[in-house]
């Protein structure tokens, strides 16, 4: 007798083959050992479409609507039907006593399999296999240890329950807005549970750059000079800060300290020490990658990581988890002398056995991803890239502690404190692994009572600068956290308190793992977002959709993270599907209704509610009528009489800058004549400080940038 065991993909199957001597290759499966092992390609089948329940459906129609099915029906995909056929048939073969499903270990890995079993209706006993990695010692052992299908019905209902609802929203919302806003237009109006929580987020940033108002603030700096003509500078700090709103207050004290000495208060020495970052989880790895190499999105990144786990290098892929299970400890230790072998700094590398690497605690269903046993060899350029990174990470976890010394200095002048900070590496640690290098201030040996004197004072004025625009790296983590804050930790990556990863794991989130790149990557080709470099934001359409769509549950990140949050939680068999999909179903009628009593349409009457509500940015220099934001600048209103007055907001010369107009800016340059910004950047990637006023050429009635280093200038 033999058992057919179904992988999700030919290379698995492949995999599993090799580890379990099925040697004989036939057209669709392999075979040998008393194992029969064939493949799906992912979703062999598919939801029934709307127009498969009914005729009526085929022709979109708003009485149609809501449309939910008293009993989802799967269809098989065209492409599908031969291998589907080659599994039915070795399934029901007479000498096949049992079905192995050997599909990824999660939510959408188990329907895949489950659905196919049960599309065929074979009638026979299904056991699960459940692995992390697909090396020949993984699967011989997981062989060894089956466990029942049944006991993975909650993970079924969960899979379940997101296809079903997802099917539901998507399918109704998308044909009903389409209907009411975009008819005669060609074109989807693209709705969806995650996609438009995901949008807002980039919406909402977009909208905290633009309504940014710029804040200066001046420091007091001293320079002072030691006996041995050793120069450092200080800077001048209160018990509030460094920060000084009120710039007289700092005028008069620097008179007050001309031609005065400085005595050292204080000179303290403390040593820090600096751990690794966390193991990589998906998301952590996607924003690695994609922060550091030019190019790279996040869904690049796990089709590599994929790929790489398919050919048994990486573990599992699509985790939320940033450790270990402990019952990994003896797998890990072989693991890391397989990879510490031959590198120059081998004899520091020392395994252990820590919470912050192994912590059951910190992993939901699969560990982080680290490499597996086997060394990658041949490897393409990109999948280096990603391979490199799970390695070099999940060896940082094993050598010591990087350390380095916080030198203190505080100077007294008159009484007027300056502090002085400066840093020494002393040991360099983890960060060999990946050579990273941290500048080090170095400062003059000075001791408490020393004298110094006061080589200069100055007064500099700077401004507190507007939040960055996500980049995709942000964007997953605000998905992941569900838009809860994280802190910044070193080399600007991102540290999780203990209360943000149980959050983490509870599966309270936008999206999963598996789909964040999903969504990004779709929210960028149905052009509701678009990316400028590694910057990700909102297109007009974008726009509209957050300000005019009105079911605005759809845009609530914490009503999504619920939702994402009972997923999880009935694929651990706390929640009922049922009940989730009674919700669903209640959720989606009200919402088309919601869409079909809206008074407002979004194309057909855009035009006139742009006019309606766009806002007076101020008056033109040249004819004094109103100055508006448009779609590509902004611009006079009285350009049809003939005014030439526009700054558009892919400017060359601001491009080069690396800066984008926004609504506050012109703002700003209308009321005052001129702008000021301390991110510049020039030729060299160095950020710089300056003015800019846009002035009338002479030679003509077009407008050109002029710089200047003070204002007025």
């Amino acid at each position: 007798m033999s058992k057919v065991i179904i992988a999700e993909k030919p290379s698995v199957a492949r995999n599993i083959a090799e580890a379990l001597g099925a040697k004989g290759r036939h057209e669709g499966y392999f075979e040998g050992s008393g194992y029969i092992v064939t493949w799906a390609y992912g979703h062999l089948l598919e939801l029934y479409d709307a127009k498969d329940y009914d005729e009526k459906m085929k022709g979109w129609r708003m009485d149609n609507f809501p449309f939910i099915p008293e009993r989802f029906l799967y269809k098989s995909k065209e492409e599908s039907v031969a291998q589907l056929n080659i599994i039915k048939s070795l399934m029901t073969a007479d000498e096949v006593d049992g079905i192995i499903s050997a599909c990824d270990y999660d939510r959408e890995g188990q329907i895949i399999g489950d659905i196919i079993i049960e599309y065929l209706n074979v009638g026979k006993p299904v056991e699960r296999l459940l692995l992390n990695e697909w090396t020949a010692d993984e699967v011989i052992a997981g062989i060894g240890k089956l466990i029942s299908n049944q006991k993975m019905e909650p993970l079924r209902d969960a899979g379940i329950s997101r296809q079903w609802a997802d099917w539901m929203i998507g399918i109704n919302l998308t044909s009903v807005a389409t209907l009411k806003y975009q008819r005669g237009s060609g074109k989807a109006l693209n709705i969806g549970r995650v996609l438009l929580p995901t949008l807002k987020i980039i919406y909402d940033r977009d909208l905290e750059i633009e309504g940014f108002v710029r804040e200066e603030y001046h420091r007091l700096i001293g320079t002072f000079k030691t006996d041995q003509d050793e120069k450092y500078e200080g800077v001048y700090t209160t018990e509030d800060g460094d920060k000084f709103t009120d710039k007289t207050v700092l005028d008069e004290l620097l008179s007050n300290l001309k031609n005065n000495i400085g005595i050292v208060q204080e000179q303290t020495t403390e040593r820090k020490r600096e751990y690794p970052q966390s193991l990589f989880n998906l998301s952590g790895l996607q924003g690695h990658v994609t922060s550091k190499n030019k190019g790279w999105t996040s869904d690049k990144v796990l089709k590599v990581a994929q790929s790489l786990y398919e050919k048994k290098l990486i573990t599992y892929p699509r985790t939320s988890s940033l450790a270990l299970e402990e019952s990994l400890i003896e797998k890990a230790q072989k693991v890391l002398n397989v990879h510490k072998r031959g590198l120059s700094y081998e004899n520091e590398i020392e395994f252990h056995t820590q919470k912050r690497v192994f912590d059951n605690s910190k992993v939901e269903s699969h560990s982080a991803i680290i490499p597996t046993y086997m060394v990658g060899k041949g490897l393409s350029a990109e999948e280096k890239i990603i391979y490199d990174a799970v390695k070099n990470r999940f060896i940082m976890q094993f050598m010591p502690v990087a350390e380095h010394d916080e030198v203190t200095i505080i100077t007294s002048v008159k009484e007027a404190p300056f502090v002085t900070k400066g840093r020494i590496q002393r040991v360099e640690g983890w960060r060999k692994v990946e050579n990273i290098q941290t500048k080090e201030v170095l400062l003059p040996d000075v001791k408490k009572g020393d004298s110094v004197a006061v080589d200069g004072l100055k007064i500099e004025t700077k401004g507190t600068n507007p939040p960055k625009r996500h980049t995709e790296k942000s964007l997953l983590r605000v998905m992941e956290t569900c838009g809860k804050k994280f802190k910044q930790g070193d080399e600007s990556d991102e540290e999780f308190d203990s209360d943000m990863i149980k959050s983490i794991l509870s599966g309270f989130s936008i999206g999963t793992p598996a789909t964040r790149a999903e969504t990004i990557t779709k929210l960028k080709r149905i052009g509701y977002i678009e990316a400028k470099g590694k910057s990700l934001i909102c297109t007009e359409m974008g726009r509209k959709m957050v300000e005019l769509f009105p079911v605005k549950a759809l845009f609530d990140l914490e009503y999504t993270g619920r939702l994402e949050k009972t997923l999880s939680d009935i694929g651990k068999g706390e929640v009922s599907k049922d009940e989730f999909l009674e919700n669903m179903t209640s959720f989606t009628k009200d919402a088309v209704q919601t869409i079909k009593d809206d008074a407002f349409h979004i194309i057909q009457n855009l035009e006139e509610k742009t006019k309606s509500e766009r806002e007076v940015l101020g008056k033109c220099p040249v004819c004094g009528s109103d100055v508006i934001e448009g779609e590509k600048g902004f611009g006079c209103t009285n350009w049809k009489g003939g005014c030439k007055y526009v700054v558009w907001k892919n400017d060359r010369y601001l491009q080069t800058l690396q800066v984008t107009p926004n609504a506050f800016t012109i703002k700003k340059l209308l009321e005052t004549g001129e702008v000021y910004s301390n991110s510049f950047v020039n030729k060299k990637g160095e950020k710089f400080s300056a003015y800019l006023r846009y002035e009338k050429n002479n030679d003509n009635d077009y407008f050109s940038w002029k710089m200047s280093f003070s204002s007025g200038g």
